[in-house]
């Protein structure tokens, strides 16, 4: 069945679960489907992301236009909890060999933010003008082949995950 996040077309209580992964945030209003998942699912599970911890990432400095578009589409968590009632947040560190291409998933591997076929499989970067982040990458690149990007985050390499602000929101209305 296809249906949108903001109107379900099911019955209250039809699933033990919903589940919504890096989704909430092109739902147009976010409030709608979050109460439609409440209504439709006992539990609900959300993967979504925190933008005060977010805004942190190295990408940022070299695409500040991805970080402003993020910060604009971004639902807060505590809009989340209040939509959904009392909620376990609970941070998603994330390894440096994450498969998945989600736009945090290269943290550690930054010479992937070059290959356009990436960028195709991240909204951060397909729902804005090539023209907003192709001079940052170009510096990215500049700083990948001399060194620079790597003295800069030589931490990073030494690490398995990082926090980049990845949040799981889970609502039990089934536990009181």
């Amino acid at each position: 069945m296809q249906g949108r996040a903001e109107w379900l077309p099911f019955p209250d209580d039809a699933f033990d679960c919903a589940l919504a992964v890096l989704t909430i945030h092109h739902w147009t209003p976010a409030r709608e489907g979050l109460a439609e998942l409440r209504r439709v699912a006992r539990k609900t599970v959300i993967l979504t992301w925190d933008q005060e911890v977010w805004e942190q990432f190295w990408l940022f400095d070299y695409c500040p236009d991805l970080r402003r578009q993020d910060g604009l589409r971004a639902v807060a968590i505590p809009t989340i909890v209040e939509a959904l009632g009392s909620c376990e947040v609970t941070a998603l560190p994330i390894p440096h060999d994450c498969l998945d291409g989600f736009q945090g998933a290269f943290w550690r591997r930054p010479a992937a933010y070059l290959d356009p076929e990436v960028r195709a499989r991240i909204s951060g970067f397909a729902q804005m003008p090539r023209e907003s982040y192709e001079e940052g990458l170009e510096r990215l690149a500049v700083d990948l082949s001399c060194g620079t990007w790597q003295r800069k985050h030589s931490v990073l390499m030494e690490r398995e995950t990082m926090d980049l602000g990845y949040r799981l929101v889970i609502a039990d209305r089934s536990r009181k």
